[in-house]
């Protein structure tokens, strides 16, 4: 009994953590979106470093890379499922053990970008977007899609350097065990 206590007072203090990051997360990029909307529609680009770097504003109807323009549904659709899936992985399926902090952070950090990016859509129909690497001629972005992208990143590294076949099992059970109880 105890030692159930125990795991859902650990439950609940990461599920608290995890939502208060996430919405400071949200919040920043939210802030950073208005500072835009303020400082850069319908100005010309602010540069940082020309030729290299700028700031600009763009109202992005699509998803990344401009893919998806005017379907506002089924990215919200999309977005919602992904969150409640990274939501269940959170709270359900991640283990409680210090080895797998860098996985909760990585769940954060993809719910506060795609619920960033959703708010945009929600209530603008467009996310607002000003990150612009003019030298590669990057596609235009925002904070929301750092977030993205740095767990994105994280997780292919970790996938590859840190975590094990067993960390993975852990977390999403293959069955051979099942299966080779049976013969």
């Amino acid at each position: 009994m105890e030692r159930n206590n125990t795991q859902q007072h650990h439950l609940f203090k990461k599920t608290a953590i995890g939502a208060v990051i996430s919405a400071l997360l949200i919040g920043f990029d939210q802030l950073t979106k208005y500072w835009a909307i303020i400082g850069l529609k319908d100005k010309p680009a602010f540069v940082i470093w020309d030729g290299v770097f700028e700031l600009r504003y763009l109202e992005n109807r699509g998803a990344s890379f401009g893919i998806l323009q005017n379907q506002k549904w089924p990215l919200v659709i999309f977005t919602l499922i992904v969150l409640v899936v990274l939501i269940y992985f959170f709270i359900k399926k991640i283990p409680n053990e210090r080895r797998f902090f860098f996985l909760n952070i990585i769940i954060v950090l993809i719910c506060a970008g795609a619920a960033g990016n959703l708010i945009d859509r929600l209530a603008k129909d467009y996310v607002v977007d000003f990150f612009y690497f003019c030298l590669i001629d990057f596609p235009i972005f925002n904070i929301a899609d750092i977030y993205v992208v740095i767990a994105s990143f994280l997780l292919i590294v970790l996938g590859l350097f840190y975590y094990k076949d067993e960390d993975w099992e852990k977390i999403i059970p293959s069955g051979k065990k099942l299966q080779n109880n049976n013969f």
